[in-house]
């Protein structure tokens, strides 16, 4: 069973989180999401470190991610989300979905 802040779990988004890479980062997303239930954890963890690149598609993911996870009543935390990411999370209004921590 995870911790409350164990983020030994944590699901790796891909370098560009684009309309090519969302179907791959969907499918481990919702497994992600499946797996922290089993294991009655309050949140999941995304590490957006690595990724430089999103768009309309990729948010999509995040959201739906966002709102699989509030279902299941797990919140869900963006971790290192550089400046390309935050600013398209605030753009479209999206940044109080979602837990971000540097």
């Amino acid at each position: 069973m995870l911790s409350s802040d164990n983020q030994s779990d944590v699901l790796s988004a891909p370098e560009r989180l684009v309309t090519e890479t969302r179907l791959e980062f969907r499918r481990a997303a919702l497994e992600h999401v499946e797996r922290a239930a089993h294991a009655t954890a309050p949140r999941i963890y995304v590490d957006l470190a690595a990724t430089k690149d999103i768009d309309a598609s990729g948010l999509g993911v995040l959201v739906l991610l966002q709102k699989r996870a509030r279902e299941k009543m797990i919140a869900t935390r963006l971790l290192h989300p550089g400046k390309s990411v935050r600013q398209m999370l605030l753009l479209t209004k999206l940044d109080y979905l979602f837990e971000l921590k540097d």
